[in-house]
């Protein structure tokens, strides 16, 4: 029996779809070796096509979107209109898992949607999505194959994209990382690293050393806490000041940006906190500049700040370096209990007292110093009669012994005062 004959219109068809996919394929693999991104490779087959093909992320976002003879935002319209839909995750995830294209029903009667997974490594960040309204005359066989070609090439587009952009990450945190080390050749490289960066040199800028502690126990649990606090912490800087440059270390966020520096990191330190209760995050802050040559020296201020604030038991306190005063030297003493000692040796009677008789002898002791030992100024702040000042520091002086008149005496109350209020123990 004769083999049946294939008619010449059906090969020489046969023929034009085979030049068609080769030539489509062609291009599509084209654009992997220019700097294309994955709109082109939307609107490339959506051209080739004839049909609205979509780029659509896990989280069921429109990356990209194109139709034949339509623009842009018309194209992402329809799309939202037609293929977002709670159905699409599940028809999203299960493609993902196969890692093949598949076709199944769309929104409108015999419409047909094709989907198929951008696959970079073993996960599926994204999908490409092909909407064939009228698939009667259109060979959907044809359509499932330039659908998988296109989503390899557009695997191909995001992990050249997601190289780049680690690079891209990689040179700013190590431009940052030798500014905060102060490690350039010069004032030159300086200048030159900071302004790559986006510095700006016209305005006064504050660096902040956000420190990120995970909860006790040494737990991977715990670890991992804090580094999801880390990344969540520039997040919240950027947010807040998105001019800010920020690089991320282990336990620790380092945040270069202009005022209201103490404002932004308290705002920042109460939404960690409602965040993560369990992780202990504390700001200290630099001094002012305005040339990136002091960047190290503010940054430096930053961390001693924090060093201040670990050592003296104030985690969670935003602190900055300038509100430290005498602070920063009697914080070089290694051991804040022999502080504690001295301030006890020299207004010991008077705490006790202050605890025992519920006075007042303390805080009107510094006003009265901080008043440069004004009666009168310490009495309109305190709202009393400058003999109640006057009578309030003549107990203070016998309960304590010291002689306020002497010198040494007086420094040595100052000292005491500035520890007690250092330590958090100035009685309320």
């Amino acid at each position: 029996m004769a083999e049946p004959v294939t008619p010449i219109g059906q090969i020489s068809q046969e023929n034009r779809t085979l030049r068609d996919l080769v030539e489509t394929y062609r291009h599509l693999s084209g654009l992997a070796m220019q700097d294309a991104d994955i709109g082109a490779v939307a609107e490339l087959v959506a051209r080739r096509t004839g049909v609205t093909v979509a780029v659509i992320s896990q989280k069921i976002g429109i990356l990209a979107a194109a139709s034949p003879g339509v623009s842009g935002p018309d194209a992402v319209q329809y799309v939202h209109d037609h293929l977002i839909h709670p159905r699409l995750a599940h028809t999203l995830a299960m493609a993902g898992r196969t890692r093949r294209a598949m076709r199944v029903p769309g929104p409108a009667k015999g419409s047909i949607v094709i989907v198929a997974p951008i696959l970079i490594g073993d996960t599926a960040p994204a999908y490409l999505v092909s909407l064939m309204d009228d698939p009667a005359g259109q060979a959907e066989e044809l359509h499932l194959m330039i659908a998988e070609h296109a989503a390899t090439i557009s695997g191909v587009v995001l992990a050249r994209d997601r190289v780049i952009s680690t690079a891209g990450s990689q040179v700013r945190d190590d431009l940052m990382e030798g500014l905060l080390s102060g490690s350039a050749r010069d004032n030159e490289e300086v200048v030159r690293w900071a302004h790559h960066l986006g510095f700006d040199d016209d305005r006064e800028h504050r660096v902040l050393s956000v420190l990120v502690e995970p909860p006790p126990g040494g737990s991977e649990r715990a670890r991992l806490l804090a580094e999801h606090a880390c990344a969540a912490t520039a997040r919240l800087f950027t947010a807040q000041a998105p001019d800010a440059i920020t690089v991320v270390r282990p336990g620790e966020v380092v945040v270069v940006m202009r005022e209201p520096a103490e404002q932004v990191g308290a705002v920042c330190v109460q939404r960690l906190g409602a965040l993560f209760p369990d992780v202990a995050v504390s700001v200290g802050i630099g001094g002012r500049f305005r040339e990136p040559g002091h960047i190290a020296r503010s940054y430096e201020e930053a961390r001693r700040t924090n060093e201040a604030i670990r050592r003296l038991g104030r985690r969670g306190a935003v602190v900055a370096f300038d509100s430290l005063g005498i602070s920063r030297l009697l914080l070089q003493v290694p051991d804040p209990e022999a502080l504690r000692e001295f301030a006890t040796d020299i207004l010991g009677p008077l705490l006790r007292h202050e605890r025992e008789r519920h006075s007042k002898y303390v805080g009107t002791l510094r006003c009265y110093f901080q008043e440069n030992n004004s009666l009168r100024r310490a009495a309109e702040l305190l709202h009393v009669h400058p003999n109640t000042i006057t009578y309030r520091i003549k107990r203070v002086e016998e309960i304590t012994g010291l002689d306020l008149e002497n010198y040494r005496d007086r420094l040595a109350a100052q000292v005491a005062l500035e520890i007690l209020e250092t330590l958090g123990e100035i009685p309320g």
